[in-house]
């Protein structure tokens, strides 16, 4: 008997939350099948199989925490068959052999392949053998990106093979047109069967397949088509394969949606891709058919659909993320003695520079927000002042001054607050800091983002504004020393050369530990931001 103990499911996660099991007692599964979706301190991950056999027993329900190591199931492992017989090996032997850890895949080079649960899962989705792809991360770990290298690069070399036997066919077809044409007018009137095939661009919006025409040997001349067939990539019914994030895919089991019965639009790598507001979306329909499509939405954008979390009277466990979240927010609280400092800037130049760029934007395929400027503007003062850019190791009594510019930010999920880091701010073009923001808060808002993607930040912006907020406290990222908070961007009466007129402001607000950020210093720097904030365009030049 083979027992699974759960893996370890990234670096320092000590324990995990079983969410749902995909499988049941008696079911047989295959080698990489995802067998349960465990959720950690940082993201939700499938778990899968390491090897195939039937499932004895689930030593977890749904809801239970279980500590890394910890046997979750019993699996009863397939007979193997050695020189095409028939010859039953002892389960002892099969289960010494079989590794639970998520990287003992062997390679075609007889090596171990070494990659995350989320990778593997994305390798079969794609349908590519894990085992023939190089890995380009640390120790030759197997990254996302290498996965979908490995899938264009086979889907070019097919190209290349169907473009080479079509050759051979024509070179065919011509030496039999004579003897086809003879049997064409000896058949008469009979119909003949044509089909078209047009192939999927990675670029098309709109993906055609393949179209059965039929054209009467009559009308040849006219090449008249009867009836065609024309499917879009977003018709569930058609596509081949559905991608979706675990957190997508556990919403959907909640809401009892099938999740490849669900239409979308969206497309990931050229592939049709599911997102919760699609399931949410669908479910609704579902519920009611005439209801509207679009569900109204509060201030904060939260809609109808989406309030699926606790409702009043509910105790629900406090485990997970949200637990990890208040852990990490008691000890800032806590080991940091906070002090605030609170400043308005006007920014109607910014305003205007931002709204001069979005068309620019647009054309390159990014939604400019203000937050590029503003990540911007504070890697320029962190570098100016590094004390705002520091850390306090305690252990060893020393302040350290960092000399990167990782900008955390922080985006509220239906799991609470997660810190996507941006690094290198200070290196980035100001549309490609747009383009990687947003993707990382939108990875970190689905629980597809990686765990080192939320590491290693040295100073973290939050934004209050978003929801209507203008002023707050907000608590320092431990073991930084300092967050600045973003007020709601609009109009309100500033006094010009004497006056006192509309202009576009942003209130600030700066939490600094100050066990090594003096109240002076806090004032200097946010004034340096204001500064660089209310000239915009020397955000845009190095």
């Amino acid at each position: 008997m083979f027992e699974f103990e759960l893996p370890d499911l990234g670096e320092g996660v000590a324990e995990g939350e079983i969410l749902t099991w995909h499988v049941a007692v008696g079911d047989r599964v295959e080698e990489d099948q995802v067998l349960a979706e465990v959720e950690t301190d940082k993201a939700a991950v499938d778990v899968p199989s390491p090897v195939g056999g039937v499932v004895r027993e689930l030593h977890y329900d749904p809801g239970n925490v279980v500590e890394t190591g910890a046997v979750i199931v019993s699996i009863a492992p397939d007979e193997q068959r050695e020189s095409g017989e028939n010859a039953s090996v002892d389960e002892t032997d099969v289960s010494e052999t079989a590794v639970a850890e998520d990287d003992t895949d062997t390679s075609a080079k007889g090596g171990r392949v070494f990659a995350p649960p989320s990778v593997r899962r994305l390798a079969r989705e794609l349908g590519v053998d894990i085992t023939t792809v190089a890995g380009s991360g640390p120790s030759g770990r197997v990254t996302e990106d290498d996965v979908r290298t490995a899938r264009d690069e086979r889907s070019e070399s097919t190209d290349s093979a169907s473009g080479d036997a079509a050759s051979s066919a024509d070179e065919r077809s011509e030496s039999t047109d004579g003897a086809s044409a003879a049997s064409e007018a000896e058949s008469g009137g009979d119909t003949q069967l044509k089909s078209a095939v047009s192939r999927v661009d990675d670029d098309e919006e709109t993906g055609l397949k393949s179209a059965v025409s039929r054209v009467s040997a009559d009308d040849s001349d006219d090449a008249t088509v009867v009836k065609s067939a024309v499917s879009t990539v977003d018709s569930a019914a058609e596509r081949d394969q559905t991608l979706a994030t675990p957190a997508t895919r556990k919403l959907a089991a909640d809401l009892g949606v099938d999740i490849d019965a669900v239409p979308t639009d969206e497309r990931r790598d050229g592939e049709a891709f599911v997102t919760p507001e699609a399931v949410r979306s669908h479910a609704a329909r579902a519920d009611d058919p005439d209801a509207e499509t679009t569900a109204s939405a509060d201030a904060d954008g939260t809609t109808d659909t989406e309030r699926t979390g606790p409702r009043p009277g509910d105790r629900v466990p406090y485990r997970g993320v949200r637990r990890t979240i208040g852990q990490q927010m008691e000890r800032s609280k806590f080991t940091a003695p906070h002090v605030t400092h609170t400043d308005q800037v006007d920014v109607t130049r910014l305003v205007e520079t931002k709204a001069e760029l979005d068309e620019a934007a647009a054309e390159a395929g990014v939604s400019l927000t203000y937050l590029p400027f503003v990540m911007r503007a504070v890697a320029r003062a962190l570098a100016e002042f590094p004390a705002v850019n520091a850390s306090l190791d305690e252990a060893a009594e020393e302040i350290v001054y960092h000399d990167d510019y990782n900008l955390g930010v922080a985006a509220a999920t239906d799991a609470g607050l997660l810190v996507p880091v941006v690094d290198n701010v200070d290196e980035k073009e100001l549309l490609d800091l747009a383009a990687e923001t947003a993707q990382k808060v939108e990875q970190a808002r689905d629980r597809s983002i990686d765990r080192a993607e939320m590491q290693g930040g040295t100073f973290t912006i939050t934004n209050v504004g978003v929801i209507g907020g203008e002023y707050a406290t907000p608590i320092v990222n431990h073991p930084e020393v300092a967050i600045l908070a973003l007020g709601r961007i609009e109009k309100r009466p500033w006094v010009v050369d004497g006056e006192v007129v509309a202009r576009h402001t942003l209130p600030l607000s700066l939490s600094v530990d100050h066990r090594v950020v003096d109240g002076a210093v806090a004032a200097r720097f946010t004034n340096r931001v204001m500064d660089l904030l209310s000239s915009p365009a020397k955000l845009l030049v190095d």
